[in-house]
């Protein structure tokens, strides 16, 4: 076949899977977390399971332990929350003091008066509030899509347990026998990568929370913990989460005082948080060989929150690695694995013809990378 053809096979086939992402989205995303955490569940089963325990019970057992975690994550959320709703007299009282600051900053540079300025901001305010009006009405239509999106899981997880040996016979039997060899390596890799990722993501979410929100504690910011397990959540989601989670966290920190000095330090303490967390902790802790370089990863979050949400930007890197995985051992899709990855050749591609070819390469590190 030619390979222009083959090219455009493969292009047809990337749009054809994201098509059908996009439409089945709601079939597809329960399946895929499901998915996951029954590769993090995997261990747990199998433990029960070296100590006798029927099969039915240890599964059942693990999948009440997630359920269990996930419970007391919302109960310490919204009793944070909480918290929040009984200050809110006084978060009112600081947020008309920065409002009228901001009003006679504005106002000292500028033609717009302060009687402008307030008709601006109740227009705008209505507004806000009519778009809130449709969202909730449309949150209320979707929300039995969600009861019945969070009960297909656990029935997802159960069943992909219970016929795991069926799923990887047929995963199998798709390749030819002298390929099974790169399969069982793939599937154990696979393995490996989801289960530290996902292990690494909830110690993430205990120890940003406990070290972010007790240092912030430690300075006298208030709803210091609240700052520190919504930026721990949303630092899940690679890039953009962090730059949301330092919006929130400043505008939590405005409303509940009339300082800036607050401010400033919620945003170092972030950073070093941060900086800990990016460079020494997590690496040690999810310990993946395989990387995935930044262009990509942005995009695979792009991608997956517009098909699927927020759950779709959390799959998203687990997702693309265990791709990646997948390509680097096929002849045929070799050229997506080296995309996908990190590893820059030592020299141009368009000068040197040896880093155009499938073969090991040197990379800029000094090491032979086997593309």
């Amino acid at each position: 076949m030619p390979l222009t053809v083959k090219r455009s096979i493969e292009l047809l086939g990337l749009s054809l899977c994201i098509a059908i992402f996009a439409i089945a989205s709601d079939i597809i995303m329960p399946v895929i977390m499901a998915f996951f955490i029954s590769i993090l569940l995997l261990p747990v089963y199998r433990f029960l399971r070296k100590y006798k325990f029927p099969e039915a019970l240890a599964i059942i057992l693990p999948i009440l332990m997630v359920f269990i975690f996930i419970a007391g994550i919302i109960w310490f959320f919204s009793a944070q929350i909480g918290i929040l709703v009984n200050d809110f007299p006084q978060i009112k009282e600081n947020v008309a003091k920065h409002l009228q600051s901001l009003q006679q900053w504005i106002s000292g540079f500028t033609d717009f008066s302060i009687a402008k300025q307030k008709q601006f901001i109740t227009e705008k305010s209505d507004d806000l509030l009519n778009m809130a009006g449709k969202a909730a009405s449309g949150a209320a239509l979707t929300l039995s899509g969600v009861f019945v999106f969070l009960g297909l899981i656990p029935i997802y997880v159960y069943l992909i347990l219970f016929y795991k040996d069926i799923l990887l016979r047929f995963a199998f039997m798709w390749f030819k026998v002298e390929d099974h060899a790169k399969v069982k390596e793939a599937v154990y890799e696979s393995e490996s990568i989801i289960k530290n990722y996902l292990v690494g993501l909830l110690i993430q979410i205990t120890y940003m929370t406990v070290f972010l929100g007790g240092i912030l504690m430690l300075f006298g910011i208030k709803h210091a913990l609240l700052i520190g397990v919504i930026f721990a959540i949303l630092n899940l989601i690679p890039y953009v989460g962090a730059l949301i989670g330092n919006i929130l966290g400043v505008l939590i920190t405005l409303s509940s005082s009339t300082e800036l000095s607050p401010v400033i330090t919620v945003l170092l303490v972030i950073a070093v948080v941060q900086f800990f967390d990016n460079n020494i902790l997590m690496p040690r802790i999810v310990g993946s060989k395989v990387k995935i370089n930044a262009l990509v990863s942005i995009l695979g979050v792009v991608i997956g929150g517009t098909i699927a949400g927020i759950s779709g930007m959390f799959i998203s890197m687990p997702l693309i690695a265990v791709l990646k995985v997948i390509f680097d051992r096929s002849e045929a899709f070799k050229h997506w694995g080296i995309l996908f990855g990190d590893e820059r050749p030592a020299k141009s591609p368009m000068s040197f013809a040896i880093y155009r070819k499938k073969g090991p390469v040197k990379t800029k590190s000094g090491t032979i990378a086997k593309k």
